[in-house]
């Protein structure tokens, strides 16, 4: 089977489901909605393929609806930690070894599963145990999780191809050997297709991971672990860890095998990752790969030619869309002057006609924050807000946690463009817009690129090209995906390869070839047809 060069064709992205009233879609899925919630589903750990139940235990619940409980959980401790690490290294060896074609249909075959079998039941997890939407948990804990999954199988077959020139006397080839040890793959509660990528496009690379899902998410992360492996991933390859951070990372950081850590979540954390492998260089056999995408204080900036309305939109759409919790959201809005009565009045409309509620009720378009923890952290924001003469609450400003975490899609206008709300991450359905003078534009673009530590997204509305153009030049580094009249959410695998620098993390851009280079570490070989029988150089006669 192994005697041919396999070219995997380019796919195409994985088409939307619409769940329009009526269609067979919706049906199939309000039905795997109302069997998801009556059942309680046990998780366990998965260390070298097989379950581990702790007895050590968490809940997890819907954000909407924190009384209704999905799932009861095992927690890892230090000695499952341990298992996990050696299961993932004797995994290595065989897992590596295989050619990678084999690997990339264990991958092909996971992406066939979510798309045909298990479609509606990754949809309705995601919406229930993390409350989203059925169009944002379609678009990505279906449509994002396989294009990962099949881009990357294309990508790969680019990677291994590319070979470098030989003489006549002489053969050169690359191996792309994986990164020696293990990866730890931390991945955050907001998106599926994340927790699915952090750990699938490093084993697609030959090498073995030890996945500590976040707990939050842990319904969804469940289900893609059980279709991994009945896609054919062997035992060990990836070792799934629920538990507390810090217990499961004072294993895997301190072990002389951690190969590199691929990771997702907030800024303090992969801070401390960072430090942590740093105090302990001398503990690894090699240096860990460090890869990780964290905040963003995502802008649209604005420019006086621009379509209010569209505008407007994007301002909605790109900040209140999954309640903010993308760390790509739109959360700072600079509006010229001369456009914000127009601009106003459309975003006050549009508003105060978001439905907010249970995301089984399909006319909603907000749900709830993630848990409350988010909940108690947005609303301080915006007491700060009400409470500062700098600041007006154009819209919302209220939440309730009584049943659910609920916030109200809040719009905050300010006079100060280096008010807190304009500068800190919130993660929430938050975002705060400053008016400046149309003459300013030059100068408020680079007020922007100053104001954050961040840079991961942002965008541009104007129907000026010069304008656009200057906003490209002096925002260069504000943003590593940047959107011309667009809103800044929304990247797709294999069209806008996605992360940011700064303060946003690594900028490997997950989906896209770049970020499976990262997760492995080359080795060039030599072969010389007539070796030299005389160390003499022709100079030296």
């Amino acid at each position: 089977m192994n005697n041919a060069i396999y070219a995997i064709q380019k796919p195409d992205n994985e088409s939307l489901l619409t769940y329009a009233a009526g269609t067979p879609e919706r049906a199939a899925l309000e039905k795997e909605l109302k069997r998801i919630s009556s059942e309680t589903v046990e998780i366990p750990l998965i260390i070298a393929g097989k379950p581990v139940k702790t007895g050590d235990t968490g809940k997890v619940v819907m954000p909407h609806d924190h009384g209704h409980v999905l799932a009861t959980y095992h927690l890892a401790g230090k000695k499952e930690a341990e298992e996990a690490v050696e299961a993932a290294m004797k995994a290595k060896e065989a897992w590596l070894t295989l050619s990678w074609i084999e690997r990339a249909s264990i991958m092909l075959k996971a992406a066939e599963l979510l798309s045909k079998k298990y479609r509606y039941t990754i949809v309705a997890a995601t919406m229930l145990g993390q409350s989203k939407t059925v169009h944002q948990a379609e678009v990505e804990a279906a449509c994002e999780t396989i294009d990962f999954l099949r881009f990357n199988a294309y990508f790969a077959g680019q990677i291994y191809g590319e070979q470098p020139f030989s003489n006549i006397d002489q053969l050169n080839r690359v191996e792309y050997r994986p990164v020696e040890g293990f990866i730890y793959t931390i991945s955050p509660f907001n998106f599926t297709a994340i927790a699915s990528n952090l750990n699938m496009s490093v084993a697609l690379m030959g090498n073995t991971t030890v996945w500590k899902p976040a707990t939050t998410s842990l319904l969804s992360s469940w289900i893609l672990m059980k279709v991994f492996m009945e896609a054919g991933l062997p035992a060990g390859v990836i070792n799934f860890l629920p538990g507390q951070g810090s217990v499961i990372s004072s294993v895997v950081m301190n072990h002389p095998d951690l190969g590199g850590i691929h990771f997702t979540g907030s800024n303090g954390t992969f801070n401390t990752l960072w430090k942590t492998a740093a105090a302990n260089l001398e503990k690894f056999k090699s240096y860990p790969r460090i890869v990780g995408e964290t905040g963003g204080k995502d802008f649209i900036m604005i420019h006086n030619s621009a379509n209010p309305l569209e505008a407007a939109t994007a301002i909605i759409r790109g900040s209140f869309e999954y309640q903010g919790q993308k760390c790509s959201a739109s959360s700072r809005v600079y509006i010229p002057r001369s456009l914000w009565p127009e601009i106003s009045e459309h975003v006050k409309k549009q508003a105060s006609e978001i439905k907010m509620g249970d995301p089984s009720d399909f006319s909603t378009f907000l749900n709830a924050v993630i848990d409350e923890k988010s909940f108690d952290n947005i609303m301080k924001y915006i007491e700060l807000a009400k409470k500062s003469p700098d600041c007006e609450i154009v819209h919302g400003g209220n939440g309730d946690k009584s049943r659910g975490y609920f916030v109200e899609p809040t719009i905050i206008l300010t006079t100060d463009p280096d008010f807190i709300t304009m500068k800190e991450e919130i993660f929430g359905p938050v975002v705060t817009l400053h008016i400046y003078e149309d003459e300013k534009y030059e100068e408020t673009l680079h007020l922007c690129n100053e104001t954050s530590p961040y840079g991961l997204t942002g965008s541009i509305f104007s129907t000026d090209r010069s304008a656009m153009v200057r906003a490209c030049q002096v925002l260069r580094f504000a943003a590593g995906n940047f959107y011309l009249n667009d809103k800044p959410t929304g990247a797709m695998v294999g069209l806008q390869p996605f992360g940011g620098a700064r303060a946003s993390g690594t900028n490997d851009k997950a989906g896209g070839r770049l970020n499976l280079v990262r997760w492995t570490s080359p080795r060039t070989i030599k072969e010389t047809f007539l070796p030299a029988t005389d160390f003499r150089y022709p100079y030296m006669d």
